[in-house]
């Protein structure tokens, strides 16, 4: 998705393709290749780190490739290594090259060359670090929840996916326009504005109910609606009123967006979540000629209007389908999931537009996204990769309880968001208190510290947990998991963070200075293995921008903050000969870590 290594020049794995790719220029001239075979396709690096680094920093796999391609054996596949280890460009950047046993090609990077490289990130900046793509603007649909229901655990996934899939591509220098879907124009407004209308006939909402309050009277009209043919009838007809813009429904239906915008922005302000609210009747006024550019495709079936799949099939072999015009006259979320993309694409000029929610959505936009393509929004996607503009479905698993089950309450019922957030600050909270058992009355948190620090540490535990998985997964949800103070998880990667701060607070060095005036040379294993696995920050996000696996982003900080834990156990800092070096190698630590967390959506304290 995010193209190959061409678009990241910072990274420390093309740098090292690019110099095995003119030691395979040098030696395709003498490449037994029978006729059938394509040079030009060995000369292409296949370059990975190495896992162990035992043998070295980064293997070149070109040798088994070629071999293979040729039928060779063993020998061949060795002496092919040999050609380019031999031809293997000089390099500030390699110290050293050899051929393994296996035919791969190895590399030790230059430890003064990793030094140098870590130094210039600190002068100019991490952003200098950044992924490059071939794009200039992109839509990232979410959280996206209905109007008058309450955000529960389910809502949790796509803010928490969404924020980072849009922060990894805004630090990857692409215009993000984050856009919020509500569910705003459904027949769930039938439905409640006539139980509404039916109780109350001089309904007034304003001012007296909570978005919980239109949460219940949501349940009971819903069972209404189920239950009561005339109701359900009348509910319809209250859907094209409503859509067709009579005073008194748009006035209710006002209110309770109001009521329900509050509630949501609540939750998303404590989550760190930014989304501009564009729902579903905001694409309106476009679908006549969103309809009329789809009219190709529009079928009647049994006074319903659809678009058939040509790829999807229900049961019986029928051809799946959109509704984008009811018997009713009203229209579906198909109707303005199909607006809502040609707007996207025609008015907002997007080059991708992803849609971040649930897997069970995937059949629905596939027919979104092929409606698109019959239509010329969109090329086809049996063409090439990397043509804009593209849609992309990013689906995520369930949140599981402990025992693999749906998460739910006692009640059975689907935990609201804010409960969650509360027990995660109340765990975190309890976490915190153990840590500061031990420090002076003077270095206590204060009453206003303690609840700061367990709100961000709270949210930040959450976070983790979620983009730690892979995101098509499911996860089971632990509290007391996900706020341990060891292992894999939040707080783990926190206090290494302080630990750092602290280590360079307690030197009382100007760390501005030092970066200025300072050199960072690396000696030990702990400090080479720290400042190899910094430099690997860019291919890092590379990696993460292909498919949006936000995962890779988790592995590697985690990784940062082991390796940094080793580093500062094993080395003192402050006070010895190697401080100014190392108080660099804490500085770069500190930076890459809080551009990883601003990734992740975390905002970490400054204390524990």
């Amino acid at each position: 998705m995010a193209g190959d290594d061409e678009n990241y020049p910072g990274s420390v794995k093309h740098q090292v393709s690019k110099l095995f790719e003119k030691s395979l220029e040098a030696i395709a001239p003498a490449i037994p290749a029978p006729p059938e075979s394509d040079v030009a396709a060995f000369v292409v690096p296949l370059v990975l780190a190495c896992s162990s680094g035992k043998n070295g920093d980064y293997q070149c796999n070109n040798a088994l490739l070629i071999c293979s391609k040729l039928n060779g054996d063993n020998a061949l596949r060795l002496a092919l290594a040999q050609d380019m280890m031999q031809n293997f460009p000089d390099s500030e950047m390699i110290e050293s090259c050899s051929v393994g046993g296996n035919g791969y090609v190895n590399v030790v990077l230059s430890n003064n060359w990793i030094a140098k490289t870590i130094m210039k990130m600190l002068v100019e900046g991490i952003e200098t670090w950044a992924p490059r793509l071939e794009i200039n603007r992109a839509v990232v649909d979410f959280p996206s929840p209905n109007i008058a229901k309450e955000l529960h655990v389910g809502h949790l996934r796509t803010c928490i996916i969404g924020d980072a899939i849009a922060r990894l591509l805004e630090f990857s220098n692409v215009e993000v326009l984050r856009r919020n879907h509500v569910g705003d124009w459904g027949t769930q407004f039938g439905m409640l504005l006539e139980l509404i209308f039916e109780e109350n006939p001089n309904w007034d909402v304003e001012g007296q109910l909570a978005l919980h309050d239109l949460a219940a009277l949501y349940k009971k009209a819903n069972a209404r609606f189920k239950e009561d043919s005339d109701f359900k009838e009348r509910a319809q007809k209250s859907v094209v009123r409503l859509q067709g813009g009579e005073v008194k429904y748009v006035k209710a239906w006002e209110t309770i967006r109001e009521i329900s915008r509050g509630a949501f922005n609540e939750l998303f302000h404590r989550l760190g979540v930014q989304s501009e609210e564009m729902g579903e009747s905001f694409y309106g006024k476009y679908i006549p000629e969103v309809l009329e550019a789809l009219s190709d495709q529009v079928k009647d079936d049994d006074g319903t209007r659809v678009i058939f799949s040509e790829n999807l099939l229900g049961k019986g072999g029928k051809p799946l389908c959109l509704i984008v015009v009811k018997s009713d006259g009203g229209y579906s979320y198909d109707t303005t999931d199909l607006a809502a993309l040609w707007y996207r694409v025609n008015q907002e000029k997007a080059d991708w537009i992803i849609y971040v929610t649930d897997v069970g959505q995937k059949g629905h936009f596939q027919m979104v996204f092929e409606a698109a393509e019959r239509a010329g929004w969109l090329p086809s996607a049996a063409g090439n990769d990397s043509c804009c503009p593209k849609a992309i479905h990013v689906g995520f698993g369930l949140v599981q309880a402990e025992d693999g089950k749906r998460l739910r309450t006692r009640d059975s019922e689907v935990p609201r968001l804010v409960d969650l957030l509360d027990e995660a600050k109340n765990c975190s909270r309890v976490k915190i208190l153990e840590l500061n058992k031990e420090k002076k009355s003077s270095d206590q948190l204060s009453e206003e510290e303690l609840d700061e620090i367990a709100e961000k540490l709270g949210c930040a535990a959450i976070k983790y947990a979620d983009l730690k998985n892979n995101i098509s997964s499911n996860y089971k949800f632990s509290f007391n998991k996900m706020t341990n103070s060891v292992g894999n998880t939040a707080l783990f990667l926190v206090k290494q963070y302080t630990r750092a701060r602290s280590i360079i607070k307690g030197s009382d060095k100007d760390i501005r200075k030092l970066k200025e005036t300072g050199e960072m040379v690396l000696k030990d294993s702990s400090e080479r293995d720290l400042g190899l696995h910094l430099i690997r920050f860019t291919e890092i996000l590379a990696e993460a921008l292909s498919g949006f696996k936000l995962h890779v982003i988790c592995d590697y900080l985690y990784q940062l903050a082991s390796k940094f834990h080793i580093f500062y156990t094993e080395n003192k800092v402050c006070g010895s000969t190697e401080e100014t070096s190392r108080l660099l190698l804490c500085e770069a630590t500190i930076v890459v870590m809080k551009q990883c967390f601003d990734l992740l959506g975390i905002e970490s304290p400054a204390r524990i």
